[in-house]
């Protein structure tokens, strides 16, 4: 109990308040989102994601957007475990040499019509890993890219954002 204690003592306060008015645009975003989805889809977005080689700062904004401030399932979006389930794949990361056959293969077993979300700087173009004797390059030069959600990496509200701006734009 003690080092418990301890350890909260040296670490503070390590969450944040969030403000009810980003509260209710989130709540906004997401019904809108909620809505084109049910529209275009007929049922919830499922997602397949695969992380290709990154330093899992996305990958963290990803896992971020399923809490429960976000909560990316009640607007219809799920993350399923198989890409024989999934309308869309995410992928994050520069592409590594050792996932390049892993990418392909994922894509490959998706069922039509599909599309590939890329998602960080790093996907876009291999960020810091550029010229990295590990990457096969970006996901760009591997696979047909519809969405790219920029930023080191891009929080959830611009996660959820670029969804719905895609969206709007393929109604």
């Amino acid at each position: 109990m003690y080092r418990i204690l301890k350890y909260r003592m040296l670490k503070g306060i390590v969450t944040r308040h969030i403000a009810p008015e980003a509260l209710g645009e989130i709540e906004s975003t997401g019904k809108e989102l909620k809505t084109l989805i049910r529209k275009k889809f007929g049922k919830s977005l499922h997602i397949r994601e695969v992380d290709t080689g990154s330093c899992n700062a996305c990958e963290s904004e990803i896992i971020s957007a399923n809490n429960p401030i976000y909560d990316l399932q009640r607007f219809g979006i799920n993350f399923v475990a198989s890409p024989r389930h999934a309308d869309a794949l995410l992928v994050t990361g520069p592409v590594s040499k050792n996932m390049l056959l892993a990418l392909k293969k994922t894509y490959d077993a998706m069922p039509e019509p599909k599309f590939v979300i890329t998602v960080g700087d790093c996907a876009l173009d291999c960020g810091v890993f550029k010229g990295s004797y590990y990457t096969a390059g970006a996901v760009a030069q591997i696979l047909p890219v519809a969405l790219h959600i920029p930023g080191c990496p891009p929080s959830p509200s611009a996660i959820i954002k670029s969804l719905l701006a895609f969206l709007r734009q393929h109604d």
